[in-house]
Parts: structure tokens; C-alpha cells; sequence
């Protein structure tokens, strides 16, 4: 084809404020990855949209498999508030509260 430009798996997009860290939950816009590697603000960095992540979370939270998780922006961790919050997937392990990680598949919608 064409008109074909990538798979969709990895998107490139703009470092935000302050810039990104490799493996860093990262938003812009209404698109959320992992970074793949450190970057400067506005310079380019390839976020992963899909896949299963160890990921940061409120600690005094405890997350079931299967619940929707949302990421909280503010705090760089994730959260089942989905108020204020942008839903990024999906917990596919469990953590009790508190617990410092939770396993997530991201679910790539926009």
C-alpha cells in the first residue's frame, strides 16, 4: 500500500514540559506511552502505546486484575480515579494496598 505510514505500535511524538525518562509513563495530548529513551523537551521520543508495563501507582491502592486503570499526570503513576485522570489500560496482575507497582496493558485508544 501506499498510503501505509507505520504499524501504530510505537509513535513518535513531541518530548512535553521537562522532558521524558526511559520508561516513563508520558502524555501528549490524549496519546499515552512508555518512553523509549530519555528526551528534551520538544525533541523527539518514541513512546510504546501497546503492550504490558510494570508500572508505578498510588501506593494505598489496592487494583484487582481487570480493573481499568487511569493515569494521574500530575503524580507520574496510575490510579483507578477516573475523574481528572486518562484511562490507559487495563491491570493485568494484582496489588494490594500498599504496594509501590501494578502490571498494565496499555490499550492504545485515543
Amino acid at each position: 500500500m501506499k498510503n501505509f505510514v507505520q504499524r501504530g505500535d510505537v509513535i513518535t511524538v513531541p518530548a512535553p514540559s521537562g522532558g521524558v525518562l526511559s520508561g516513563s509513563g508520558v502524555l501528549v495530548g490524549s496519546i499515552f506511552g512508555i518512553s523509549t529513551k530519555d528526551a528534551a523537551e520538544t525533541t523527539d521520543v518514541e513512546l510504546e502505546v501497546t503492550g504490558v508495563y510494570q508500572m508505578k501507582k498510588t501506593s494505598a491502592l489496592a487494583i484487582a486484575i481487570g480493573d481499568k486503570v487511569y493515569w494521574d499526570n500530575t503524580n507520574k503513576e496510575v490510579n483507578k480515579t477516573a475523574s481528572g485522570n486518562t484511562l490507559i489500560g487495563v491491570a493485568v496482575t494484582a496489588a494490594v494496598n500498599p504496594s509501590p507497582v501494578v502490571n498494565v496493558r496499555l490499550n492504545a485508544q485515543f
